[in-house]
């Protein structure tokens, strides 16, 4: 096989043209084969086959800059960059990742798990290189919904501004750009990437353009024909007239073709932007046919195409599900989400309220700002969006939302750790940008009855903005609806005004606190300790924003020792917020105790895997807990 002697870029730069095509199809059924097993993301790698060979034909990646955005795109790049022996690691902890990592090599410029930032830092690395006399060309592979996005254009106007030398490469796979219709304008385009064409436009340039007296001339013919462009070939104006040098469109699966029009690109000098056309799932029938399936998917039936593990029900869909029958109690409600429909639960809403769903595409920040206005207006939007992705909206949040004491509801799904995706997706921060917020409630179930519970509430009692968070996957052996306090102990279960001595050894007082998903590993440390003839309460916040001094101080003012559990960073946590009410009220314990991920940032790997790894388990508790009585 051709692939097994690919161990870096200058292999693939030796073979002859006429083995790229076998190249491809070998790269297909290796991420194919390889997916299959570990899973990952499927479909828009095998449409960037032929395109990421292309580039690694015609630049050095080792030297030349190319920016992945999104960079669910990369395995082959990856593959063709000496990692394919560790692909069987793929997603897994301590493995390769499913994205861009300049750790994992040379040859991975950036990093990249969220979408439209490619071409704002390939004009940022571009302007360094002005700036240091370097020598290396700078590349931004956009596409896959990354145009969507409102950071996209900002980064194209201020590139095409710049002057700049760049290429952006728009992998127009059908999810970015509209294609453009009718022969003509295909005929029109095709004519335009041909070598003629631009072999003309130097010479006519040579001829008019570089002489000041016949300047004029060329000025009047270049008029009239922006002219004729703008009626016949409105995709390229867009681009062109931000100052780009507009080349395509180009079949994405037409090796020589790719080759040829990079090299043009390469010798251009100033912003360039090539579209290519490709097709998401090329060369896997399941994956062409149901490309928003193989987007991202667990391993799976190369055979039959189907998960080997079917889907539980998920926290997600019993949001969706919930939203859908309170939107029948109240025509008010509408739905949000940034281009993840079917990730957040809300597929079935938008076929039985078209008119109340609205997906704002990749943009965050304007779909909170449209939700902001929805309820200026007297309607009750949720807007669903993953917590790794609501990062991108704070502005909104503050200024937009609780400037105005907004009734907007956001389902911040995906909190917590979620696993295989790595850094660039761990919800480990909305607590710590929302609880600062004034006015904002913060609601976390840990259990599928608490989320119907307290979207409910959410919706029809609170009358400002709320987040809903929940995490990725199912509930766990918790089931209780707790959900009419905002702070109550669940273990042990005994009236609160019995002794509790009977539980305590030593008389040592322990409280072990958390919330949301993590209160099972809570539950399981206290039966553990108990075993062992250690005596603990457990408590659980089913609201953590705001915090009233009053609750915390009657929970937690008398003991020796408070573990708080929480699976975010600490700086802000409601461990921390927590204490500072106790220490403030001159009350806290002699120990306290923050189980969390401190100051870092979780790599891939299964939940569990990352919960052992920082000892957010039980073990990991009841570890803490010995080692403090210690």
């Amino acid at each position: 096989m051709l692939l097994d002697n690919i161990h870096s870029p200058d292999d693939v730069k030796k073979l002859e043209e006429d083995q790229l095509p076998e190249l491809c199809r070998e790269i297909r059924e290796f991420l194919v084969e390889n997916i299959s097993r570990t899973g990952g993301h499927l479909a828009s790698n095998l449409g960037a086959v032929e395109l990421t060979v292309a580039i690694h034909r015609i630049f050095d990646t080792s030297r030349d800059r190319l920016v992945f955005d999104v960079g669910h795109q990369s395995y082959t790049h990856k593959i063709l960059t000496g990692r394919r022996e560790r692909f069987s690691t793929l997603r897994k902890f301590g493995g390769l990742s499913g994205f861009p990592k300049p750790y994992e090599s040379i040859h991975d410029a950036f990093i990249a798990g969220h979408a439209s930032n490619s071409v704002s830092v390939a004009l940022g690395m571009a302007r360094a290189r002005t700036l240091l006399n370097k020598n290396y060309h700078v590349l931004a592979l956009i596409g896959d919904g990354a145009m969507t996005g409102g950071l996209a254009y900002e980064g194209i106007n201020n590139a095409g501004a710049s002057g700049e030398s760049l290429i952006v490469i728009l992998n127009d796979n059908g999810m970015s750009i509209s294609p453009n219709v009718g022969g003509l304008t295909e005929h029109l385009n095709y004519l335009r990437s041909r070598p003629g064409y631009y072999l003309f436009k130097k010479w006519y340039w040579r001829l008019f353009g570089e002489h000041p007296e016949k300047n004029k001339i060329y000025q009047f013919n270049h008029k009239i024909k922006k002219a004729l462009k703008r009626t016949l070939l409105p995709g390229s104006s867009l681009f062109e007239d931000m100052g780009f040098t507009y080349l395509g469109p180009v079949d994405g699966h037409n090796l020589s073709r790719l080759c040829e029009m990079l090299r043009r690109a390469k010798e251009t000098s100033g912003p360039v932007l090539l579209h290519i056309k490709t097709r998401k799932g090329e060369g896997y029938p399941f994956a062409r046919e149901s490309p928003d399936k193989f987007h991202g998917v667990g391993p799976f039936d190369i055979k039959t195409g189907n998960l080997l593990k079917p889907g539980e029900m998920s926290f997600s869909d019993i949001f969706g599900e919930s939203l859908i029958k309170y939107a029948r109690e109240d025509s008010r409600i509408c739905a949000i989400t940034a281009a993840m429909k079917d990730g957040t639960g809300l597929t079935k809403f938008a076929e039985l309220f078209p008119d109340r769903f609205f997906d704002a595409a990749i943009a965050e920040g304007h779909g909170a700002s449209m939700a902001a206005g929805l309820a200026s207006q007297g309607m009750i939007p949720v807007f669903a969006v993953y917590s790794t992705f609501l990062q991108r909206a704070y502005d909104m949040l503050i200024h937009d939302t609780a400037l105005e004491k907004l009734h907007v509801i956001f389902g911040v799904d995906r909190a917590g750790l979620v696993g295989p995706d790595g850094e660039t997706h761990h919800g480990c921060f909305d607590i710590l940008f929302l609880a600062p917020i004034p006015g904002f409630v913060i609601l976390c179930p840990s259990n599928f009855s608490e989320l119907k519970s307290m979207l409910r509430q959410a919706i029809f009692e609170e009358t400002g903005p709320v987040a809903v968070r929940y995490p990725k996957g199912g509930e766990k052996n918790f089931i209780q609806d707790t959900s009419q306090a905002r702070l109550i102990r669940i273990y042990p279960e005994i009236p609160p005004d019995k002794n509790l001595n009977k539980f305590l050894n030593k008389n040592i007082k322990i409280k072990l606190i958390s919330y949301g998903i993590l209160i099972n590993h809570v539950l399981d440390a206290a039966e553990k300790l108990n075993q062992m003839g250690i005596g603990a309460e457990v408590w659980k916040f089913n609201q953590i924003a705001p915090l009233y001094p009053d609750e915390i101080q009657a929970a937690f003012g008398d003991c020796d020792i408070i573990l708080f559990l929480e699976d975010s960073m600490e700086d802000g946590c409601v461990g921390q917020r927590a204490a500072a009410i106790l220490s403030q009220s001159g009350q806290g314990p002699k120990k306290l105790i923050l189980k969390n991920l401190k100051s870092s940032f979780a790599p891939e790997g299964s939940i569990s895997q990352l919960e052992h790894e920082f000892e957010l388990d039980s073990d990991g508790v009841v570890k803490a807990i010995l080692n403090a009585m210690e």
